[in-house]
């Protein structure tokens, strides 16, 4: 992988969350009760690496409690790097409970890491339509695992997943939508609020856990 690291906005505290969210309320004045409803808008930022990618993959189209089971049947196996992950005799990973794609993935990623043809830690110092080009092309590696990394273990500040179903029930409610937003109509509307796109899908995660009772962010 060959790349060229550039300067990017980075969310690396609460005074950055602080930050986003009084300059969202400017932007977009309906998300000053956003703001309010949501309550705390927590930081949730991980050390990027095979660690933070791999507990993503888990989380992915599971529930908060079911990926928190299988991320603890993994941890509890040994240090959760690309070359612990390699060594791990087949019947280990079954026990794992991971569905047949997320294994076949995460055995890939953990192959490329290790093999020096894909540098996970320098990643997030991409910018950030370069790094989603590079993350997609790994088998398994979709546009929203390769956003929410970036986001919570790179702290890019201005992505927003618009392919995410909480986020587009959380907008729909928020805003007295009569549907949730396809897509491509949530990225038109989060084009506002640039350049804290990350700080708002936090927003919108955290409203959706205080509105619906159910928390949904993809990253504990």
């Amino acid at each position: 992988m060959t790349s060229a690291a550039v300067q990017v906005r980075a969310i690396r505290g609460m005074a950055d969350i602080d930050e986003g969210l009084a300059a969202l309320a400017i932007a977009d004045p309906r998300l000053s009760r956003v703001i309010e409803a949501a309550g705390p808008v927590p930081l949730r930022l991980s050390e990027p690496g095979f660690s933070g990618l791999a507990s993503i993959i888990v989380s992915q189209m599971v529930s908060r409690a079911s990926a928190d089971a299988i991320w603890g049947r993994i941890t509890a196996a040994g240090p959760v790097t690309a070359a612990t992950y390699l060594a791990h005799e087949p019947d280990i990973v079954a026990r794992f409970g991971l569905s047949r794609a997320k294994a076949s993935t995460l055995l890939s990623l953990a192959a490329a890491i290790e093999a020096g043809h894909f540098d996970l830690d320098a990643i997030p110092t991409l910018e950030a339509k370069q790094a989603l080009q590079l993350m997609t092309a790994l088998p398994g590696i979709g546009p929203w695992t390769a956003e929410v990394y970036l986001m919570f273990c790179g702290g890019h500040a201005d992505l927003f997943p618009v392919g995410d179903v909480a986020l587009q029930a959380a907008v729909a409610h928020a805003f007295g939508l009569a549907e949730r937003p396809a897509p491509r109509a949530l990225a038109e509307m989060a084009q506002g609020w640039q350049p804290w796109r990350a700080v708002a899908a936090r927003l919108f995660w955290a409203y959706y856990g205080a509105c619906m009772r159910r928390n949904v962010t993809p990253i504990a």
